[in-house]
């Protein structure tokens, strides 16, 4: 019996690692949404994480479009909860 082995076109892995930023971004926004603890936080650092890995890649420029309009809606979330009084820090157990 032989063995497949199968290799990911590139260009194929960064679509999918695109997709999981984004996947990762919509999550905490819902997380957020339903008045999780931490969420206004996670949900910072999913965009920051997605902005690094649009920002190192040479062709991320639909990243960084998707971004740009993602972005000012999810800081109106994130200014709303804190205004609500939403804790910006987690408990640890």
């Amino acid at each position: 019996m032989t063995s497949l082995k199968r290799s990911a076109h590139p260009a194929t892995a960064r679509c999918r690692r695109s997709e999981q930023f984004k996947d990762e971004v919509y999550r905490q926004m819902f997380r957020l949404e339903a008045s999780r603890p931490g969420a206004e936080m996670d949900l910072a650092l999913a965009l920051l994480r997605a902005w690094q890995a649009a920002e190192a890649k040479p062709d991320g420029g639909e990243e960084r479009q998707w971004l740009r309009k993602i972005c000012p809606i999810c800081l109106e979330m994130i200014q709303a909860a804190v205004r609500a009084g939403g804790s910006t820090s987690r408990c640890v157990q």
